[in-house]
């Protein structure tokens, strides 16, 4: 890119950030812990989905050093409805090696940054620059659909040639001056303006410049592989009281939804619901279950599949549990990292057997 084109790009687009960003928390302050936490909460969740969370897990964990110092049960149970927990547990991970290998003090340079767990090359770019002023480019998704309108870019940016194409122009744009605002708009104009599916060629700074616009392509790109279709997955779980409480068993770390607690259950092997229920419930807590008939659905979206199936009540002998299972109370459940549908389903069923409860009395 010539200097000159690289030098209006810059100019137009940080007047318009000036006068057109949003404002958003992590945009008041220079804290390079709060700009970490941000970037972790927003991979893969909106804005305005992300930013009540965030708020929240600052009032929980306030800096590195809490955040470094609590159980990750904590850090999952403040994450809960965020989805793909991996990010917190990653974080919580950062965290834990930023006290132990940086005296509590986050890096400064992106190249550090990347060594933390969880953090690549979009996220110690963002921090870098953002929080303490490095050079560095910060490629999201929003900042790629604009680089590749704008120097249109006929080939697959999301991985490959095209994507390295990507990066060495966003890195060549970056300026030395504001280099964490430029990066900020770069994302900024993505997500608000070059959008997806229309983007508005009206309201860009940078319409002028884009050369998709100029060719009258620009809706068409970016080119990318065509997303994982999203395939449903049979599952069941089980619903089991005793005494007021109810059993419930601890996923797995590394797995999907790991760490969190949920009914005995999941993905079912065979046709057979109940077969299949009775096995998953035996090898999750030791203990064989007589099963009923389903009380509540389940429809759950994770990306790339769809959780569909029932809740059965189910009556549990009693006897010793495996390693992983508990009966819990409704106050004990409260305080632990809960999967959120499950949460919800045992808030709904332990209200309807109240309710069952006493119109037994009245009659």
């Amino acid at each position: 890119m010539a200097p000159s084109s690289a030098v209006a790009i810059e100019e137009a687009l940080l007047a318009w950030f000036d006068a057109h960003r949003r404002d958003l928390p992590w945009r008041r302050t220079k804290d390079p812990y709060r700009i970490l936490v941000s970037e972790f909460v927003l991979q893969r969740t909106r804005v305005a989905s992300g930013t009540p969370y965030y708020e929240r897990f600052l009032r929980r964990f306030p800096d590195v050093a809490s955040l470094a110092r609590a159980p990750l049960a904590d850090v999952l149970r403040e994450w809960e409805g965020l989805g793909f927990y991996r990010r917190a547990r990653n974080l919580h991970a950062a965290a834990k090696a930023i006290v132990e290998r940086h005296a509590g003090q986050i890096p400064s340079r992106a190249a550090d940054l990347r060594e933390l767990p969880g953090v690549g090359p979009y996220t110690a770019g963002a921090v870098a620059s953002i929080a303490f002023g490095e050079r560095v480019p910060a490629v999201d998704g929003n900042a790629v659909r604009v680089i590749a309108r704008l120097h249109r870019i006929e080939q697959d940016v999301s991985h490959g040639p095209g994507r390295a194409r990507v990066h060495a122009l966003a890195k060549d744009l970056v300026p030395v001056s504001r280099p964490g605002a430029f990066n900020q708009a770069l994302m900024e104009l993505g997500a608000t303006v070059c959008v997806p599916r229309a983007p508005a060629c009206d309201r860009c700074p940078l319409a002028d410049l884009c050369l998709a616009r100029a060719a009258g392509i620009q809706a068409s790109l970016p080119w990318a592989a065509a997303p994982r279709p999203v395939r449903e997955v049979p599952v069941a779980f089980a619903y089991a009281e005793s005494k007021g409480r109810v059993l419930l068993v601890h996923r797995p770390e590394g797995g999907l939804l790991g760490g969190l607690w949920s009914l005995p259950g999941g993905e079912l092997d065979s046709d057979d619901v109940r077969a299949s229920l009775r096995g998953l419930v035996h090898a999750q807590t030791g203990g064989r279950t007589r099963i009923g008939g389903p009380v509540l659905s389940v429809d759950h979206t994770f990306s790339p599949r769809i959780w569909r199936g029932a809740i059965y009540a189910c009556r549990f002998p009693p006897g010793r549990l495996a390693r992983g299972a508990r009966w819990m109370t409704p106050e004990d459940a409260r305080s632990e990292p809960l999967v959120p549908f499950v949460r919800k389903a045992i808030a709904a069923l332990a209200a309807r057997t109240t309710l069952e409860s006493f119109d037994r009395r009245r009659r």
